[in-house]
């Protein structure tokens, strides 16, 4: 009796560690994609600087108009 409960417990055991699962196979593909480089966009920051040193640079050439040519 002892020999069979060892036996029936063993055999448990085997099945409860033992994996039924099908094994899925993985398959790797690789593909070649060409990738297309973007034209660098300005951020909000450098188009806002931009107008504003045209602006100021506006600016500057009227007062420099203002003040003449002294030769």
């Amino acid at each position: 009796m002892k020999r069979t409960f060892l036996t029936l417990s063993f055999i448990c055991g085997l099945l409860a560690f033992t994996s039924c699962r099908e094994e899925t196979k993985t398959k790797e593909v690789v593909r070649e994609v060409e990738v297309k480089e973007k034209k660098e966009e300005k951020g909000i920051l450098e188009r806002a600087g931009e107008k504003v040193d045209s602006e100021v640079n506006k600016e500057i050439d009227k007062k420099i108009d203002e003040i003449g040519d002294d030769n």
